[in-house]
């Protein structure tokens, strides 16, 4: 009976099988594609902007006023950086023209109250 050829019916064909080369094609780019969403979050975090405001008002906060001299330029030197909106501004140039008495000389007094009551208006008006 294994002798007995059919003239009409075609013997047997093997079809190729590729599956196993798909399914390892499709899951390296499924690796691919979660270690690229990885990264990209890894930057999105790493590089997220630093509120440099906070920062500046921080420093201002912790200004010893023992040493006259290097408080004024710290006050001057974090108050321009820290003032943005128009009364910042003007209260902050208000504060420096204060202070120009305590820079550039070499010896110099221990600040008065009107240089700490301005310094006092420009920090409860800056907003953080």
């Amino acid at each position: 009976m294994q002798d007995l050829k059919i003239h009409d019916i075609k013997g047997l064909v093997e079809i190729p099988d590729f599956s196993i080369c798909l399914y390892m094609l499709l899951w390296i780019l499924a690796s691919l594609l979660f270690l690229a969403f990885i990264y990209l979050v890894y930057k999105l975090i790493k590089n997220r902007k630093k509120n440099y405001r906070k920062e500046y008002y921080k420093n201002l906060k912790e200004i010893d006023f023992s040493n006259t001299k290097q408080s004024a330029y710290k006050i001057t030197r974090y108050s321009r950086l820290l003032a943005q909106s128009l009364r910042e501004k003007k209260l902050m140039e208000e504060l420096l023209e204060a202070l120009e008495r305590y820079k550039y000389k070499k010896n110099v007094e221990q600040f008065d109250d009107e240089i700490k009551i301005l310094y006092g208006r420009f920090m409860d008006n800056i907003d953080v």
